[in-house]
């Protein structure tokens, strides 16, 4: 392995406290800490003890008086209303604590909790920030969540004040969430005790008298509020994400571990200078777009784009070029089925050619597993390196990366190369013994994990235990399956559901889905394993294939299956696929393929509330039921 990034990285697991106390260095602090790591209370590990400091100021005001004032912080792109925003840091700074002011009016102060329920706008991302300026806890809700998840959260999180949009906007429709988030108070037993509403002139909204105010008025009368300094190992937010049991879990991160390790990310692993344009497609409503979109590149000084679009459909396949072209873009993060739903309507890249895209240095995917097919289509259109690296919810940052301000390792298609500072990733098989090299077992980190990661859930100590320390004693469960190699690149091929029993042999989907999408005509793909009296389990495909193909479903079904058994051999018994127009995904990009297998196995199976779009699963229960499948659809 290269000397600079092992001898960062072996720093970083002998001498955390050192290694973290100078990454600390980087942003301000109101007061030091007394310890840089408390680990007296296993395994609820906290960072900088002791110190004193507030996120807002280091995103906005620290910049403004180091001398960034007038350079830009925020792009507001909307390709679906055709809006064109931009706010300087002394702007964004400005606006950003009138709306602390807001809130402050309305009893918002240090501890208290907010829920943002809003589109992607720059008033999502100003309203985070001016929570954070306050020392409260934001908590961001993906726009347009149904009424009974908004509820939930609601009720989990006690929230003083709400703030929400009349609507928002998809391609060629408005979701009013107004009447969403009316009902949810409804349903809630607790009640905030007031809302903030941004009218949007696509659907304004009625306000409920004596709770609601109007945005606009709201900051016309505001007066500025200053940063409220709080505790290092103070909740900076909780985000919820889904659970097992249909209650979503509270995702609590930190006001200073969070700044550090966001902070060292952006220069480290994404090779960005202050002052550059960093574009993040994602949404606010999700991990992703907390750390990259709002936080990460305001706390570096680097000018980030908040985009109201689709990877297709606004208007094409073209938009995501058009962005990087006009904005002056360094490095591209998304995820890689937006890549996927962009090959599907261009297999070409002929859209690519309209646009001069030689400001783009990287492209990074992560958030779906980046199959080697997507890699090489994208490497061959953008002729940059593309990069896929691993991480969740509750860590906030990578996991696994190629850390290419360090020094850029040699690309392995499928892996998301390296674990990154801090990170002691080991793969533990089902004796809870380590794998042998290049075997498939479950992928935990050893404890303590680095800053930013998630220190507990939200009112859930026991909770937290049970779902992520509690399986592999010592250390933190992903709850991801993969294997290292023998030069320690990672390859994550699974979720551990997803790792499927074939006549007692453990195969991986995500190695069939591999072979999947090395097919020309296949845009897409997915694979679960379907309940099989004779093998416990069998594969089953799901293909979605590329616009324009000229072959039919029957052939191409008849090849990839040939080309399963020939690449992974006759053990995986792959011998079944369907050809559907889409797979279901989540708003993050997710496929869906628990649901898939319950609905082929006939299970009970809800609705999840993150879909993207409900009716897909339709389409998906009459494939199945077509093919002999889902025989109660």
């Amino acid at each position: 392995m290269p000397s600079s990034y092992a001898d960062l990285y072996r720093r970083s697991l002998e001498d955390p406290k050192g290694f973290w106390a100078d990454a600390a260095g980087a942003v301000h602090w109101d007061k030091p800490w007394e310890k840089v790591l408390d680990d007296s209370n296993p395994p609820f590990y906290r960072w900088f003890v002791g110190a004193e400091c507030n996120t807002c100021y280091n995103a906005l005001d620290r910049h403004v008086a180091g001398g960034r004032a007038d350079q830009l912080a925020l792009i507001y792109d909307s390709p679906i209303t055709g809006t064109l925003r931009k706010y300087t840091y002394r702007e964004l700074r400005d606006t950003v604590a009138t709306f602390a002011g807001v809130l402050k009016d309305r009893g918002v102060g240090k501890g208290d909790r907010v829920i943002i329920y809003m589109p992607m706008i720059p008033e999502a991302a100003i309203a985070m920030l001016a929570t954070a300026r306050l020392g409260a806890i934001h908590s961001v809700v993906f726009g347009g969540f149904a009424a009974r998840e908004l509820a939930i959260r609601i009720e989990d999180a006690a929230p003083k004040a709400i703030v929400s949009a009349s609507c928002g906007l998809e391609p060629g429709r408005v979701v009013a969430y107004k009447p969403l988030l009316d009902q949810a108070i409804e349903i809630s037993s607790h009640k905030p005790d007031g809302c903030i509403i941004l009218q949007r002139e696509m659907e304004p909204a009625m306000l409920t008298e004596s709770r609601d105010v109007d945005w606009e008025k709201a900051m016309a009368s505001a007066h500025p509020a200053d940063c409220m300094p709080v505790a290092a190992t103070d909740p900076l937010y909780i985000l919820y994400t889904s659970g097992t049991t249909g209650q979503p879990k509270g995702i609590v991160r930190d006001n200073g571990g969070h700044m550090v390790a966001l902070h060292w990310s952006m220069k480290n692993i994404y090779g960005v200078n202050p002052g550059e344009t960093y574009w993040t497609a994602s949404d606010v409503g999700w991990v992703v777009g907390h750390s990259y979109i709002v936080y990460a590149p305001l706390l570096h000084g680097n000018t980030t784009i908040l985009f109201e679009g689709k990877p297709v459909g606004t208007p094409d396949a073209g938009v995501f070029w058009r962005v990087i072209a006009e904005h002056d873009v360094k490095v591209l993060f998304t995820a890689p089925t937006a890549f996927r739903a962009i090959k599907q309507q261009d297999p070409n890249g002929d859209l690519v050619r309209n646009y001069d895209l030689s400001s783009l240095r990287h492209l990074f995917l992560a958030g779906e597993r980046a199959d080697p097919d997507t890699i090489r289509w994208a490497e061959q259109q953008l002729n940059v390196p593309v990069i896929d690296h691993w991480w969740q919810t509750e860590t906030g940052w990578s996991i696994c990366a190629n850390p290419i301000g360090v020094e850029r390792l040699p690309v392995k298609p499928g892996s998301p190369t390296v674990p990154m500072p801090g990170w002691d990733l080991q793969v533990l098989n089902d004796n809870q013994k380590e794998a042998s090299q290049g075997e498939i077992g479950a992928l935990v980190v050893k404890l303590p994990m680095p800053p930013s990661s998630l220190p507990n859930l939200w009112n859930a100590k026991q909770r937290f235990l049970d779902a992520y320390m509690s399986d592999y004693p010592g250390y933190y469960k992903t709850g991801d399956a993969g294997f290292i190699d023998e030069d320690g690149y990672v390859y994550v091929m699974t979720r551990t559901d997803d790792v499927i029993n074939v006549a007692g042999h453990r195969l991986s989907t995500g190695g069939m889905e591999e072979v999947l999408a090395d097919h020309p005509d296949v845009a897409e793909c997915a694979v679960i394993g379907v309940a099989d009296d004779m093998k416990g389990q069998v594969p089953l495909g799901f293909l979605v294939l590329n616009a324009g193909t000229a072959r039919s479903a029957d052939d191409v079904i008849s090849e990839v299956v040939s080309m399963v058994r020939e690449r992974i051999g006759p053990v995986a018994a792959f011998k079944s696929a369907v050809v559907v127009k889409r797979l279901p995904k989540t708003r993050s990009g997710k496929i869906l393929r628990g649901t898939m297998q319950k609905i082929a196995d006939d299970q009970d199976w809800s609705m999840p509330a993150t879909i993207d779009d409900p009716a897909i699963l339709d389409e998906i229960a009459m494939a199945l039921h077509s093919a002999g499948y889902a025989k109660e659809s």
